[in-house]
């Protein structure tokens, strides 16, 4: 017996969890959020060194360790996006050949250099010699108390850091070049709406 009050009979109702992909937004505005939920963070760890935060006191090293959990949180789950779905994007129809080479290059470098940034930091924790706690509650590997490891691994990751920086100001710099020479409104596929009247 079928449900005459539901939209579909039973066996053609949408799964639940395509139920669910339809009821989240389009898969640019997710990407949007991810995008520009990201950056304060990997602004955050770019100036902010773990010594000196650690100074400030026990309050400000705790919003460091809990952005840190944000920031390796994102960049997992991007990664997984990618993984799962690829680039969301093409390269534009007014994009040169040798600039059509670098698109997917520069977007699939970045997404993995987030990633290997987030393993550095689980490389910290396993070779360190207490146990590290992201956000304070999370563990982030056992600690294998191998100190000489600690240090290499740490000065590679500062340098993994800001050789990812530079990255993201290639890719920004990118955009701007398409959006104001090309004219093909790269800046404004990516920008919140509020922004567009300026753009």
């Amino acid at each position: 017996m079928t449900d005459a009050t539901a939209p579909f009979p039973a066996s053609a109702r949408p799964a639940p969890l395509a139920r669910l992909r339809a009821a989240l937004p389009h898969r640019r505005v997710l990407l949007k959020w991810l995008h520009w939920g990201i950056l304060p963070f990997f602004t955050w760890f770019l100036f902010a060194d773990p010594d000196v935060v650690r100074s400030w006191g026990p309050l400000w090293f705790g919003l460091h360790s809990v952005n840190g959990l944000i920031f390796v949180t994102l960049a997992l789950v991007w990664t997984g996006w990618h993984l799962n779905k690829g680039l969301a994007g093409r390269p534009g129809p007014k994009l040169p050949p040798w600039a059509r080479v670098v698109h997917p290059i520069l977007h699939k470098t970045l997404i993995w250099g987030l990633f290997l940034v987030a393993f550095g930091g689980f490389l910290l924790g396993l070779t360190s010699s207490v146990l590290l706690k992201a956000g304070g509650f999370l563990p982030i590997a056992p600690p294998l108390a191998l100190p000489a490891a600690n240090e290499m691994v740490g000065l590679f990751h500062s340098y993994q850091f800001y050789a990812l920086a530079g990255l993201v100001g290639l890719h920004a710099a990118f955009h701007t070049w398409r959006h104001v020479v090309l004219r093909d409104n790269a800046l404004r596929i990516m920008a919140p709406r509020i922004l567009h009247r300026f753009l």
